[in-house]
């Protein structure tokens, strides 16, 4: 069924009386990008939905369902820290090790299911079929999943969000670059005009509002044009974004902390999403100092992926070296690997269900 119509005109409804940022956004940056800033977008009118407004995050115990936990952590105090993760394995350790969120990298995907860089080469499918592996560990923490551009025009934008939803992911940031894009964090990015990049968001918005029952997935407006318009210009598309319905702003790339706050304060209320690798544009933020600069959530996009490149590699070394691999092991045998991957739960699930396959293991 079509979603209702949230974007409403100042004149037309009482919810959205404020003022729309998008004329004055991008009046005050016309001066400063006119070379190759896009035509102003017309008027559209800023999206409320009131069953959305945090306010009614706020308070009650953290929901069973992801999308809605999600909110409720956005919604109060102290930052969501989510480190990416590449597979099972490093889903499985991030979960043992007491993280309450968990980033599915584009990157790290790409890397970890088909062996290659980040520069447009996996699909939706690769996305989707790692976002139902992870998203089944554990059902009710949420998973924030990249959607890269979006895999195509509207039809595809949307498409991606049922699908992402239907996977179990609590939410999904979607970005400005071209459709053959490439990692946030390496040079030559190009991106779309403020139109197109509105669009996509406004797809994605509307798709959400369309799922039956209520979908409370979180939309991340991300923009990668500060490395290729200049800051001034990547604030005014996440206020675009903002306006279109976007949850949550994500700038990549912020190479200072003075820009990392300034950005916070000029996008307030709509919470910021800060993306720190090690060695890439950003500074490496700890979760303490990007709370601080007034982040709300901060993902590690890397962590996992080039973690386990430097154990496997030293692993594959040692094996070469010695042939065994005894040291690489570490005491850690097969069951007790096993056990990191789930064991104990089926083990029990088994004997509750009155079976005896796992009496001995």
């Amino acid at each position: 069924m079509p979603g209702l119509d949230y974007y409403k005109t100042s004149e037309s409804s009482e919810v959205a009386t404020a003022p729309s940022v998008a004329e004055s956004v991008v009046e005050e940056t016309n001066s400063t990008v006119s070379e190759t800033s896009s035509p102003e977008i017309p008027k559209a009118g800023v999206y409320y939905n009131p069953r959305l407004d945090p306010k009614n995050f706020l308070e009650g115990p953290l929901s069973w369902d992801a999308a809605t936990r999600l909110r409720q952590l956005l919604a109060r105090p102290g930052i969501v820290i989510a480190p990416g993760i590449c597979d099972g394995i490093s889903a499985r350790c991030a979960l043992e090790a007491g993280f309450d969120c968990l980033y599915q990298s584009g990157a790290a995907t790409t890397a970890s299911r088909l062996g290659q860089p980040d520069v447009a080469i996996a699909t939706l499918n690769d996305f989707v079929q790692s976002a139902q592996m992870v998203c089944s560990l554990s059902p009710t923490t949420p998973v924030i999943a990249d959607a890269d551009t979006g895999f195509g025009g509207t039809a595809m934008v949307a498409r991606t969000v049922y699908q992402y939803a239907r996977a179990g992911v609590a939410g999904m940031h979607i970005e400005d670059q071209v459709q053959t894009k490439r990692c946030g964090h390496l040079m030559g990015k190009q991106v779309v005009s403020r139109e197109e990049f509105v669009t996509r968001i406004r797809a994605a918005v509307i798709a959400r509002d369309s799922i039956p029952g209520g979908s409370n997935f979180v939309i991340i407006g991300r923009t990668d044009s500060a490395q290729v318009l200049g800051m001034e210009e990547a604030v005014a598309r996440l206020k675009l974004a903002a306006d279109a319905g976007a949850d949550v702003c994500f700038i990549e790339g912020v190479k200072t902390a003075d820009l990392l706050t300034s950005t916070v304060e000029a996008l307030a209320p709509k919470p910021v999403l800060v993306n720190v690798i090690s060695g890439g544009l950003t500074p490496s933020f700890t979760c303490k100092e990007a709370e601080a600069l007034g982040a709300k959530i901060i993902i590690f996009s890397l962590v996992s992926c080039v973690a386990a490149v430097h154990g496997i590699r030293a692993a594959m070394q040692s094996l070469k070296k010695t042939g065994t691999d005894f040291s690489s092991a570490k005491g850690m045998d097969p069951k007790a690997f096993f056990e990191v991957m789930g064991l104990n739960d089926i083990v029990s699930l088994d004997a509750q269900a009155g079976g005896s396959a796992f009496d001995l293991v």
